[in-house]
């Protein structure tokens, strides 16, 4: 008879669970990119996306957003030779069916993306871009990661 090793320690559960439900997603990776199957096989860049993207279902689930779209749309800044010469935001979050913002996931800030941050708000003033920093994803984790099935 084969020895069934009994797992306790809940960041090993946690990882086990973690590559089971996400198929593609690879735990031992730094920015743990991938597919998530929870989320409909949409590729993201890392965890904290994903993250965000299933925060953004709980808020659709409760009536505080109406739809939202993963790097739907690119912005590009005429008259730069070299450099950050375009913007992908992260995610098109609807709160109305006519009122929509861009939410952008920053878990550092690297100066590629400070300047893209400030090319849009140079470029297109009119687009309203959120950040979410390691400061609002930590409160985010803390007020609504354990109700939200998944949560990496």
């Amino acid at each position: 008879m084969k020895k069934v090793e009994v797992i306790t320690d809940p960041k090993e559960v946690r990882r086990i669970l973690n590559e089971y439900y996400h198929g593609n997603a690879k735990p031992g990776k730094k920015w743990n990119s991938g597919k998530r199957n929870d989320l409909g096989d949409i590729f993201f860049r890392s965890s904290w996306e994903a993250n965000v993207a299933r925060y953004l279902n709980f808020l659709k689930a409760h009536g505080e957003v109406v739809a939202w779209e993963y790097e739907p749309k690119r912005f590009y800044f005429e008259g730069y030779k070299r450099g950050t010469t375009s913007y992908l935001p992260d995610f098109k979050v609807w709160k109305t069916k006519c009122a929509y913002e861009w939410w952008e996931v920053k878990g550092c800030r690297k100066q590629k993306g400070m300047t893209a941050l400030k090319r849009m708000a140079k470029h297109y003033p009119d687009e309203k871009i959120v950040v979410i920093d390691e400061r609002a994803y930590r409160d985010i984790k803390r007020q609504v990661g354990t109700l939200i099935p998944f949560w990496e």
